[in-house]
């Protein structure tokens, strides 16, 4: 018997998230808001992948992310891979970095934090680039990877 495949059309103009850890796909779609696109949207995950095992993708037509999108996706998935599309030819690739200094879109942990009181944007410093650990510039509180809330 043959094998099977499922083709997903290419895009001609739009981004490529690749090597996104499976369980973090849908976080990614969700931080995104790419339910909200109106344009296509093609997501596949539990992918086998040589290198990672198992990954997800995400694929987005006519669409193409702002630094702080990108930054966004670093947190979530510090090993993906952004592939830009244009008149359906890659014209950049690039993996994705976690940012010394993260500015407005994680909150702070701490209830006590002035962020979390009055009009004032959140930054952290990275601290810890493997473990995922964040230190907020103003209550100095350490948000480890699995508090990380982005806003």
């Amino acid at each position: 018997m043959g094998k099977k495949e499922l083709v997903v059309s290419a895009i001609e103009n739009g981004t490529v998230i690749d090597h996104i850890p499976a369980k973090s796909v849908f976080r990614v779609v969700k931080m995104l808001n790419l339910e909200d696109n109106q344009t296509q949207v093609t997501i596949g995950f539990n992918l086998d992948s040589r290198k990672y095992g198992k990954k997800g993708i995400i694929k987005v037509s006519n669409m193409f992310f702002e630094k702080r999108d990108i930054n966004k996706i670093a947190l979530i998935a510090p090993k993906a891979t952004l592939i830009v599309i244009k008149n359906y030819k890659v014209v950049e690739k690039l993996n994705v970095e976690i940012p010394d200094i993260i500015r407005k879109f994680v909150k702070c942990v701490n209830p006590n934090c002035i962020t979390n009181h009055q009009q004032v944007s959140t930054q952290f410093d990275v601290i810890d680039k493997d473990e995922l650990k964040l230190q907020c510039h103003y209550c100095e509180k350490i948000t480890a990877k699995n508090n990380i809330e982005i806003l």
